[in-house]
């Protein structure tokens, strides 16, 4: 049985501990003097050149007393601005942010339930195999942490990623691949009034591209979006320059491929017709996943979520989340939901009862 006053009073601490991402020190050096308290070997990556982050993923490993697989739960370290001097109020069940800021439940609920289970295990002698908290950092600003953990540390070859929405009891098996589009549209600059027919508008072959484009819901499975456009011109100038960035997202790989191609086609036949030149082009972010509902390790964690007191529900995701990129590396991994609520808004909540409920999950997967 976890000690829900404990839980609470870490999770408040927590999230009053300033991480957003690229600054998740502080955390990162919170966490590793609690697990090490309870036991945990402690190591920290350098993967900070890669991630532009101040410090590395966090890896808590705590030495088995039984036999059995191991168990690797995962939580991210970072938070979106704003996330600093977060002040929690806990009312009526609910633990909000003052409102001023967001409430970093977004992941700092699953740090806490990943702590909790692990002081629970120590205290009370608890059996189990060998059990290990990684934290990540940057993954609210591209998974960064994770696509640079160093994965023949992780001690089972199997991970539940605790970090989504949804009150307890959800289990995501599949989410969607991603493409960025970062391009640059280079036409010619002529002066507007005088001699526009010499220019080549930047911003009317963006337009064109844009207007082609299938964008937003694609079908059941597939999004794509035009996040931003930026060309600075003045009025007597035709714009030569603009700048474009977007996505594609797909929970198929070949309805993905497609979908960030005909992004590309359209940029380039508008490109092709009005004379202007196309540069940069798409990178993939990471790469779907999909897990059946009746493989055995989905199982097990929906076993583990009714231990916990919740029915397990078993959906698919229109985000990406760390579980991506532990997949891509031969991790089986699933995204639970915390029960946090509104995230990356200053009205993010959580209520105590699905902070203690995803604590009680943590402590059942590690006690199978």
């Amino acid at each position: 049985m976890i000690n829900k006053q404990r839980l609470l009073a870490t999770f408040l601490e927590y999230v009053q501990i300033d991480s957003e991402s690229t600054h998740e020190g502080a955390m990162a050096d919170r966490l590793a003097s609690d697990l090490a308290a309870v036991g945990c070997e402690i190591y920290r990556d350098g993967s900070m050149d890669r991630t532009g982050c101040e410090t590395g993923n966090l890896y808590c490993t705590l030495p088995g007393t039984a036999p059995g697989e191991a168990v690797v739960l995962t939580a991210h370290m970072d938070t979106v601005v704003p996330g600093v001097g977060i002040e929690p109020v806990v009312e009526d069940g609910i633990i909000r942010s003052k409102g001023n800021t967001v409430l970093g439940s977004d992941d700092k609920s699953g740090a806490a339930a990943i702590v909790e289970a692990m002081r629970t295990l120590v205290e009370q002698k608890l059996p189990h195999p060998t059990v290990q908290g990684i934290f990540t950092v940057g993954e609210e600003i591209g998974l960064k942490g994770s696509a640079s953990l160093e994965y023949d540390r992780l001690a089972a070859g199997r991970a539940v990623v605790m970090d989504s929405s949804g009150d307890a009891g959800k289990i995501i098996l599949s989410a969607p691949g991603q493409y960025k589009l970062s391009a640059v549209i280079i036409g010619r600059r002529a002066h507007a009034g005088v001699a526009p027919e010499e220019g080549v508008s930047a911003i009317q072959v963006a337009a064109e591209a844009i207007a082609h484009m299938k964008l937003l819901r694609i079908d059941g499975e597939t999004t794509a979006n035009i996040g931003s456009i930026c060309a600075q011109s003045p009025t007597n100038i035709v714009p030569e320059r603009l700048e474009l960035v977007g996505e594609a997202r797909s929970r198929s790989s070949a309805k993905l491929e497609v979908q960030a191609g005909h992004m590309m086609d359209c940029l380039r036949a508008a490109c092709e017709k009005y004379g202007a030149r196309l540069e940069g082009g798409l990178e993939k972010a990471y790469e779907s996943y999909a897990h059946s509902p009746d493989d055995p390790f989905v199982q097990q964690v929906a076993e583990a979520w009714r231990r916990a007191g919740a029915e397990p529900v078993l959906t698919s995701s229109g985000g990406g989340s760390d579980a991506n990129h532990l997949n891509a590396n031969g991790v089986k991994a699933v995204v639970v939901g915390t029960g946090m609520s509104k995230v990356h808004t200053v009205e993010e909540e959580i209520t105590v009862q699905n902070l203690e409920r995803t604590a009680a999950l943590a402590l059942a997967l590690m006690t199978p």
